[in-house]
């Protein structure tokens, strides 16, 4: 009858051994990666308004801050193994093979990582900037370890995976400065050409947005089956494209209507043939 006892005093013996043996290890294991979260986290914040507040970078300064922010908590995990009397060494090793293996598993996640240093060090475009790539459109919000965060027009956000995005054709908007405003209006073959050349030179005038050099185009661009088409090509900021074309496009339209300048539109004849 007394076995019983005698197990739960065994038990009791060996749970007070244990925690005598590991209880301040697991205690100050678990202390060392509190620290250590909050000291990453301390550092990328401090890092970030750093980035902010200098001339770097921005899109190294969060490449980089990121990156080692990661760095610094794999840092802190191999310090909480040896805390509670994991051998490092060993456990290097194992971690060394298992990455061969996994980097075997996830090549796909491996050539992001590399491209993400190929688009730091080739520099196709910049936080900020507004970019076309990878079947995305809109400006880029930052540029992470595996991914690129690309914001649209209508605010909508795109994680487009770096390998997809470097091994694209990147197009971008924002590098020099200044973009071309490509328009083309469509006159009746009985209109003045010259006249309504006139009248586009002078909604280019009066919008402050265009620049005056490059000095806009206004060209015959063809005879077309049922209109004479110009060219009106305009040069602005890239902040101020959209602007631009929006409101020469109305203003285009609405002093044609003043000076009675047809605008041609598809039109059809059917003829009736009755026997």
């Amino acid at each position: 009858m007394n076995y019983p006892s005698m197990s739960m005093e065994n038990m009791a013996v060996k749970l007070q051994e244990l925690l005598a043996t590991y209880g301040l290890k697991i205690i100050g294991g678990i202390a060392i990666l509190i620290v250590g979260w909050i000291v990453a986290k301390v550092f990328r914040n401090v890092a970030s308004k750093m980035v902010l507040n200098t001339k770097i970078d921005t899109t190294l300064g969060s490449f980089v801050t990121n990156l080692t922010y990661y760095a610094i908590l794999t840092f802190v995990l191999i310090t909480v193994l040896a805390q509670i009397g994991v051998e490092t060494t060993s456990f290097i090793a194992i971690i060394g093979a298992a990455g061969l293996a996994i980097g075997l598993a996830l090549q796909g996640t491996l050539s992001n990582f590399a491209a993400g240093v190929m688009i730091i060090l080739l520099r196709p475009f910049r936080v900020g900037d507004r970019i076309q790539g990878a079947g995305a459109f809109g400006v880029v919000e930052s540029v992470q370890i595996f991914t690129t965060i690309i914001r649209t027009g209508d605010n909508k956000v795109i994680t487009v995976p770096n390998s997809k995005l470097l091994g694209d054709n990147i197009t971008n908007y924002s590098v020099k400065g200044t973009l071309r405003v490509d328009m083309v209006f469509g006159i009746g073959y009985g209109e003045d050409i010259l006249k309504v050349k006139k009248i586009l030179e002078n909604i280019l005038q009066q919008d402050e947005r265009v620049l005056k050099d490059p000095a806009p185009a206004i060209v015959v661009l063809e005879l077309a089956d049922s209109s004479v088409n110009i060219a009106v090509r305009p040069w602005a900021k890239t902040d101020d494209y959209w602007g631009v074309y929006y409101d020469v496009t109305e203003s285009v339209k609405l002093e044609f209507d003043k000076a009675g300048v047809s605008i041609p539109f598809p039109q059809r004849d059917v003829h009736l043939f009755q026997n």
